[in-house]
């Protein structure tokens, strides 16, 4: 189980960022932390923890998921750790458009709406 812990905290820090990563980890206490070094292990170490698929198809099929199951925050989080990726911003309308035909558009216009909020903060860094 460590070297999972250890293979998804490299993996998690990857995509979502070493900072991000860091402060949830930090914020961990003993109520909270086995869950978060589980979700470490299993969710990044053995989901991710291999090559068969490539962090960028990875990342796309999580916002397709996430965006479908309507978990908007986690979907801001994966949305960013997908650019981190290399899924470019035409993908993201396309994976959109996808949840909008399967799951509503509702959906769809929730998924937009968040998206635009992060493009524009990643703008703004930039600038």
């Amino acid at each position: 189980m460590d070297d999972l812990f250890e293979k998804g905290l490299e993996r998690r820090k990857a995509t979502l960022g070493a900072e991000y990563v860091q402060k949830n980890l930090d914020a961990a206490d003993e109520f909270n932390r086995p869950f978060q070094e589980a979700m470490t292990a299993w969710c990044w170490g053995f989901g991710w923890g291999d090559d068969t698929i490539d962090a960028r198809t990875r990342s796309m099929m999580n916002l397709a998921m996430i965006g479908a199951l309507g978990k908007m925050h986690e979907w801001e989080v994966h949305l960013r750790g997908a650019f981190r990726n290399g899924v470019t911003k035409d993908e993201v309308r396309a994976i959109i458009h996808v949840v909008a035909i399967y799951c509503g558009v509702p959906q769809g216009v929730e998924c937009f709406r968040v998206a635009r909020k992060v493009l524009d903060e990643m703008d703004a860094e930039k600038a």
